[in-house]
């Protein structure tokens, strides 16, 4: 029998493909989707990074957004540290070819995941969008403060994460908890991170510098500028919206909303809290390699019919 997803407190059953409206609890379609995105200035979309499915979503929903609102959606991603933001420039202004490109972002050690995955998403950014926005913090920095801790960071370190960090969200440091609690008892637990307190202010920190650099960028153009931002990043940085949404928020004065891609394996039970949208999706995973880029066709961005009905 198929896998199925009831919301709480509702007794429909939605299946693999729909988008369901968690607010009300109901399936929607992707243009009535893309029109609920009219008042909202940031969209967050959150991913299984090894999920093709997902990346196929998400060109979808650019496409979309690009051919739909003006000015031009700025495109923000988690795959890339905000030492890498002059790189990103350099790309969509047209001065790096595709191979320099991922030699200077150090694609295959700092982001690691099957870039084909991503391609799309980048070129479509630099055919459409108004800008690249590297969000993420530097892994070196993540990594340290995952082993020693906030107060081992120098100045210099410290400088490049979010000034403000907010360590008191019990709901995020539960969730994070269980998360924690997998890997030490997992068969091969990750390396180094036996202390929890340094392991949710490694995460903090990932989700502060995110917020930061988005709020910052918010703050510096959009609101001069007009137009909307789109937020590619894990799952996990987005539900129950206390990773990163929230700490956007509390830094600058927009309208939000969260896309959540879903991989329903199994009967479950989605809380109204997850995300304001949920769109349902296989399981896929994928451990193919792209080792040489090749030319990008020509894209077209048009709303084309979509897998929810």
């Amino acid at each position: 029998m198929p896998p199925l997803a009831t919301v709480e407190g509702e007794k429909r059953h939605f299946s693999q493909g729909r988008i369901i409206d968690l607010t009300t609890g109901k399936a929607i379609d992707f243009p009535a989707l893309i029109d609920r995105m009219e008042p909202v200035d940031v969209i967050f979309v959150g991913e299984v990074h090894d999920n093709p499915e997902h990346h196929l979503i998400e060109v979808q929903l650019l496409q979309a957004l690009m051919t739909r609102y003006a000015p031009p959606v700025a495109v923000a991603m988690e795959f890339f540290d905000t030492t890498r933001q002059s790189v990103l420039d350099r790309f969509m202004e047209g001065d790096l070819d595709e191979t320099a490109f991922l030699k200077e972002v150090d694609w295959k050690n700092a982001w690691r995941f099957p870039y084909h995955l991503y391609r799309p998403l980048l070129w479509i950014s630099k055919d459409k969008g108004s800008a690249l926005v590297g969000i993420n913090a530097p892994n070196r920095i993540v990594r340290k403060v995952a082993r020693t801790g906030l107060e081992s960071l120098t100045p210099e370190e410290r400088n490049q994460v979010a000034r403000d960090m907010d360590l008191d969200n019990k709901a995020h440091r539960d969730y994070l908890s269980s998360i924690f609690k997998q890997h030490a008892s997992g068969k091969k637990p990750t390396r180094g991170l036996g202390n929890f307190d340094y392991f949710y202010q490694a995460q903090c920190v990932w989700d502060e510098t995110m917020a930061q650099t988005i709020a910052d960028y918010m703050a510096n153009h959009m609101k001069a500028h007009g137009g909307k931002m789109v937020v590619f990043t894990g799952s996990g940085h987005i539900v129950n919206r206390f990773g990163i949404p929230e700490r956007v928020l509390r830094r600058v004065d927009i309208n939000a909303a969260t896309i959540l891609l879903y991989p329903l394996t199994e009967r479950t039970t989605i809380n109204k809290k997850l995300a304001d949208y949920v769109w349902l999706t296989s399981d896929a995973k994928t451990g193919r390699t792209l080792k040489r880029p090749m030319k990008m066709p020509p894209l077209k961005t048009s709303i084309k019919g979509s897998t929810a009905k």
